[in-house]
């Protein structure tokens, strides 16, 4: 007989049934092959006496593997692994073996991302400074569960626990045709917008729509990386444009244009990243010029458009562009609470359709609550009430923060005062090691990236953007003077 007082492992302070544990038991004798096909089981009496179960747990035990097909029993012999089970080896590996099977693959599969970082987590709370999040803390997080809360309780609100709309929720979509229009010049009706899980979902199926193996797609040379990597993973080369003080250079465009077929440009007009620096008018209509006449389109991200300080911001691409090339990707979240992820798209009534579709392949809709409790805030004015308020905040810490960095770090930061967005664009004397520092203040207490995300093939720059919005003055003054001392 095996050893089963040893094999059999029960929990009795588990909420799990004991003769499930102990069914469970045998169902892993079986599959690891310690108990082969027709095997006999130990009797009641005997399982009960080396285990120190109650025979009527055994029982129990036995009649689930017998009811599950694991087990038969044969009158006057007893209980049996089933004798149709195909049979399986043993595995009597070595300890150190199984690590080294381990590491081999179950089955064939491509890895794409091999190499590549997981996210960051900023939920921890350490003295961080991030690459430009909005303060989380002055997010009107209350109004917004109180909208969940009362549509909930409505006799209609049970409704939004259904499928809904795959495009979104209708109500959040109207109230965005109406905001955009007042703040950006934006008019279109909700058959052009989508509902996405952030800019980064825009990003993705627009590409995935647009482009294919052996496309081409033109995108800064400095560049926001994950929307390179969803180019990329589509099989895309990307073309790198010069960005200067003004954007991308559309010069520089229009003679790859003349040699080279495109199927797109990226671009962030506002606020490039990450350098910060927003496209001149003259340089935008020419884009939409050149767009109109090499029939490629325009993705534009505006995932920031209501941080902008010293000045009207220019209006987005897509409020100018009469002949329908732009997509525009815009975020309600990255300006408000960037776990709850809440963005849309805006395009041609058959690209939205077509994107929605595809979307609903991974993602069958979005939180259908969460949007109307949006759609009532931007509905009452607590939106814009919102973002007037953090505006004010945030041009109050801009201020400070660039104040300290050209007091205490002229002679190691190289940056100029960004016109609007959440993060200063920073250039570190090629002395300082971006890897190192970060290493070293993270010891400290202070969390700031290394710098990689920022570098691509061709941008390798010693920068990172240093985040001001999700710091109050304290912090501000705490974490630039620990950084000092750091470097």
């Amino acid at each position: 007989m095996l050893p089963y007082k040893t094999l059999i492992q029960l929990n009795r302070a588990s909420n799990i049934s004991l003769y499930i544990q102990l069914c469970n038991s045998f169902i892993s004798l079986i599959t690891d092959g310690t108990l082969q096909a027709g095997d006999a089981l130990p009797s009641t009496r005997a399982l009960s006496e080396l285990t120190g179960l109650n025979r009527n747990t055994v029982k129990l035990a036995y009649e689930e593997l017998v009811s599950q097909g694991w087990a038969e029993s044969i009158e006057r012999k007893g209980i049996f692994v089933l004798s149709k089970l195909p049979a399986l080896s043993k595995n009597k590996k070595n300890v150190s073996n199984r690590v080294l099977d381990l590491q081999k693959e179950s089955f064939i599969w491509d890895n794409p991302f091999i190499g590549k970082k997981e996210t960051e987590n900023f939920q921890q709370s350490v003295l961080t400074i991030d690459d430009g999040f909005p303060d989380v803390r002055l997010t009107p997080i209350d109004l917004l569960m109180r909208e969940y809360r009362s549509i909930s309780k409505k006799f209609y609100g049970k409704n939004f626990l259904k499928y809904g709309y795959p495009q979104g929720s209708e109500h959040l979509r109207n109230a965005l045709c109406r905001y955009l229009a007042d703040t950006r010049g934006l008019v279109v009706t909700p058959e052009n917008l989508l509902i996405t899980k952030g800019s980064q979902m825009g990003i993705y199926l627009a590409a995935q729509l647009l482009l294919k193996a052996s496309d081409h797609i033109a995108v800064g040379v400095s560049n926001y990386r994950s929307a390179d990597e969803i180019f990329r993973y589509t099989g895309a080369s990307l073309l790198r444009i010069p960005v200067d003080d003004y954007g991308m250079d559309i010069d520089v465009l229009e003679e790859v244009l003349q040699q080279q077929t495109i199927k797109a440009v990226y671009i962030i007009p506002r606020h490039h990243f990450p350098t910060t620096v927003t496209m001149s008018m003259e340089r935008r209509l020419k884009l939409l010029k050149l767009a109109k006449e090499y029939r490629f389109a325009i993705i534009e991200d505006d995932y920031d458009f209501n941080f902008h300080y010293d000045n009207k911001p220019y209006i987005p691409l897509a409020s100018i562009d009469h002949n329908r090339n732009v997509i525009y990707i815009g975020s309600i979240t990255k300006t408000f609470a960037p776990a709850l992820r809440t963005g849309f798209m805006i395009a041609e009534p058959g690209f939205v359709e077509a994107s929605s579709s595809l979307r609903q392949l991974i993602d069958k809709q979005g939180d259908s609550l969460l949007e109307e409790a949006f759609s009532s805030l931007f509905d009452n004015g607590e939106m814009e009430r919102h973002f007037r308020k953090s505006l004010k905040i945030y041009r109050q810490r801009r201020d400070l923060f660039c104040e300290i960095l050209h007091s205490r770090f002229s002679n190691v930061i190289d940056f100029k005062i960004p016109e609007g967005g959440l993060a200063v664009w920073s250039v570190f004397d090629t002395s300082i090691s971006l890897s190192d520092l970060s290493q070293s203040a993270a010891k400290k207490g202070l969390k700031i990236a290394d710098g990689s995300f920022y570098n691509n093939e061709i941008f390798i720059p010693n920068g990172l953007r240093l985040g001001f919005a999700s710091l109050n003055e304290q912090e501000i003054e705490q974490s630039l003077e620990l950084l000092r001392k750091i470097i």
